[in-house]
């Protein structure tokens, strides 16, 4: 008997401005994760250095530049592996913050992404782990890079029990699309919150992990596909990229399941969205 070897995943290119069409709910979450992260340990102990962060997946900077709001003398390094993720963050936001620190962008994969050479304070990660396979088993040498009593902190999409996201399976597993797509489906996923609990306790840190599902409010014709064209949607729009009639056949056929599952109510479309957090705080010397 012979199997036939695994398709590689669709290594997807990434839209900014379809990204940031709808900036306002995709940075709730982090809004929400920021205000949980506490002091870091240079804030506590008044210490004359400056304070390091790393933006693992810092996508087109807009989520980025908020740390510098609250850690205005920070030196903040975002880390992506989208060229034009990182040319668009360039552009918007790299430079000077108004306390003195600095906002900087450079490639980089959380999968062998570690930080080094130097430590850092903090280590965030807004809307990538899902993305990144077996990224629990990156924390260990991620934590190690934090100065000690600095702190992890992430947030990642719970939604794939969603209809959105399982009407897109049976689609991409459908007879029509199941070889041509193969390389588009999602291969990553996150884990349950209590089990992010363990790991990060495992590791020796203080944690705190909880789950939100927002209830966001969408305007215009089809908004729930135009979400999903920001985010889940890369890989397929990728892999169909230079196939006109194909991509737009494709686009029918989920659009009209997407209609039926999330259908528009007199205030616009509501589409359920659960997101997963963790802050973590690694332990410092006693003594």
């Amino acid at each position: 008997m012979t199997t036939e070897p695994p398709v590689a995943p669709t290594p997807a290119t990434w839209d900014p401005q379809q990204y940031l069409r709808h900036s306002g709910h995709r940075t709730r979450p982090f809004l929400d994760l920021l205000a949980r992260i506490p002091d870091l340990p240079a804030e506590r102990d008044g210490a004359a250095r400056p304070i390091r962060i790393a933006d693992l997946g810092c996508g087109a900077g807009n989520v980025t530049a908020l740390l510098a709001d609250r850690w205005p003398t920070a030196r903040i390094t975002g880390f992506d592996n989208s060229p034009d993720m990182l040319a668009t963050a360039e552009r918007d936001h790299a430079g000077p913050t108004r306390g003195g620190g600095h906002l900087d962008f450079r490639p980089g994969d959380a999968q062998e992404w570690t930080p080094a050479p130097a430590s850092y304070d903090l280590i965030v990660s807004n809307a990538l782990l899902h993305w990144v396979p077996d990224h629990a088993a990156s924390f260990d040498r991620w934590i190690d890079g934090l100065t000690p009593g600095g702190t992890f902190a992430f947030q990642a999409p719970g939604n794939f029990a969603a209809p959105s996201h399982t009407l897109l399976v049976e689609l991409l597993t459908s007879p029509r699309w199941h070889e041509r797509l193969a390389g588009a489906r999602e291969r990553a996923a996150v884990l349950e919150p209590a089990d992010y609990l363990n790991r990060l306790l495992d590791l020796g840190c203080t944690a705190d992990v909880w789950e939100t599902t927002y209830a966001q409010l969408l305007p215009g014709e089809d908004p729930v596909l135009d979400w999903l064209k920001g985010t889940t949607l890369r890989p397929v729009l990728t892999e169909l990229a230079d196939d006109d009639d194909a991509r737009e056949e494709f686009l029918d056929e989920y659009r009209e399941l997407l209609r039926t599952a999330y259908p528009t109510g007199p205030h616009g479309t509501v589409y359920p969205f659960r997101r997963l957090f963790a802050v973590a705080r690694k332990a410092a010397p006693t003594g």
